[in-house]
């Protein structure tokens, strides 16, 4: 009978491997809540967020999610918070626009659209840009760049992209009965289960710019010492040598 227990609650058995990513989905949600509670730093947050969820479809499933999101947000966020606060001063600047033209009246109609349509430009990139820098190390030009790039790149995936972020939060606002029990479901995993739905979307077209996992390279590809970051890993799959440098995810 023990060796019964012992096999299923071994974290090699199935349920041990359900419990252990709920555990992470779990630790990795209360550190964004933490972390993104100030407002300011909800960038550098979800960046970590993005790291901790693309780690684990990579591979690492017994990761400890406390550390890898703290190294995450300490790692991303001097670029994770220029980009945010650069965001939120985009719409706020959109938002006064869109309600003085909208007082107005007459052809400043037309300029509300407009407006509109630079704030749903912008959001879409600010989707795309946290996977984008959790995964890869670069200049914000570039990650900008890169964010646009995947964001396009596939217009199905922008569109479920977009409502796996956007549904959850529209239903929490409307269905005010059941605010608290969304309230509950946003702080222990409501934030890591949508993020690794995305991230799950992401990673087959950030696997063939990033570094090679370990067990698929040969003993002669495999770099002589380990490490983690960009500095630790051997060959990459691709032929851009620049990229070699661009690799945070490289386990």
């Amino acid at each position: 009978m023990g060796r019964f227990l012992g096999g299923i609650f071994s974290n090699d058995s199935v349920f041990g491997q359900i419990m252990t990513r709920v555990g992470i989905l779990v630790g990795a949600n209360l550190m964004f809540v933490l972390f993104a509670f100030p407002l300011v730093t909800t960038g550098p947050a979800l960046t970590a967020l993005f790291y901790v969820m693309l780690k684990v479809l990579r591979g690492e499933h017994e990761l400890n999610p406390f550390k890898t999101f703290f190294r995450g947000f300490i790692s991303n966020f001097k670029q994770a918070i220029i980009c945010w606060l650069v965001y939120m001063a985009i719409m706020a600047v959109a938002y006064l626009d869109y309600r003085f033209l909208k007082t107005m009246g007459g052809p400043a109609d037309i300029l509300k659209f407009a407006v509109a349509a630079v704030a749903i430009a912008v959001t879409v990139v600010m989707l795309f840009l946290p996977p984008v820098m959790a995964a890869f190390a670069d200049t914000i030009p570039n990650l900008l760049r890169n964010a646009v790039f995947f964001a396009v790149k596939n217009p199905l995936r922008l569109i479920a992209v977009a409502a796996i972020v956007g549904i959850p939060g529209i239903i929490t606002f409307l269905h005010i009965r059941y605010q608290p029990l969304y309230a509950f479901i946003w702080f222990f995993f409501g934030f890591s289960a949508v993020v690794m739905a995305c991230s799950a979307m992401l990673i087959r077209d950030f696997e063939k710019y990033l570094p090679a996992r370990e067990e698929e390279l040969s003993p002669d590809d495999q770099a002589p010492y380990g490490g983690d970051g960009i500095s630790g890993q051997g060959k990459v799959r691709s032929d851009r040598k620049t990229l070699e440098e661009m690799k945070k995810l490289d386990m």
